[in-house]
């Protein structure tokens, strides 16, 4: 199993190794921030590979949008596309070594991507930068993967295990709105932090 770092997640950009790439903005994502209605918010996306999310929240009139990679590739790729997009809000960074604070962070199956050992200290994290009444949401894969990952998936009593000593779960429930290839394979979860 290879070191899964920033030069692990390069050679797969590089090599067009992107089988998590929807092409489109994920559609349980989508529909959650079409609810939000204060543009003011100050949301994050880690893992945010090509950027669909942050460019439509930054097209819906959000300013303070924040995309976090591990790799330059997909945050250069973003740059170039979205000319009109705040070049100081690609996050080109370990996630964990991360500091700022945020209203709203979106997942969108970043822990899927992080080896299993970091997991509860993506909880712990979470917590850590999110400000008063913030909200962590969005996706992860419901069941284990065969394959040895990345992707790593995980079981609904797996991620409340994980999850509950740092946040309230307000949701954690089958998505009705993947894509086709993902129905019935994904959770969509919204958590407050616990004070």
């Amino acid at each position: 199993m290879n070191k899964i770092d920033e030069s692990y997640w390069t050679q797969r950009w590089e090599d067009g190794n992107t089988g998590w790439d929807l092409g489109e903005v994920s559609p349980p994502i989508k529909n959650y921030v079409d609810q939000i209605h204060d543009t003011n918010l100050s949301i994050l996306i880690p893992g945010c590979g090509n950027g669909y999310e942050g460019n439509y929240l930054h097209q819906k009139g959000f300013r303070n949008v924040y995309l976090l990679d591990y790799s330059p590739i997909p945050l250069e790729n973003f740059s170039q596309i979205h000319q009109d997009f705040p070049k100081e809000h690609l996050l080109c960074m370990d996630f964990f070594e991360l500091d700022m604070k945020f209203d709203l962070i979106l997942e969108q199956t970043f822990l899927s991507a992080l080896d299993l050992p970091l997991r509860r200290k993506y909880a712990a994290k979470m917590k850590s930068i999110l400000k008063p009444g913030g909200k962590l949401a969005g996706i992860v894969f419901k069941s284990p993967f065969e394959n040895p990952g990345p992707p790593f998936g995980g079981t609904l009593e797996e991620y409340r295990k994980m999850l509950e000593p740092h946040f309230e779960i307000l949701r954690l429930e089958d998505c009705l709105d993947s894509i086709g290839p993902r129905l019935g394979n994904e959770l969509f979860m919204e958590l407050s932090p616990r004070v």
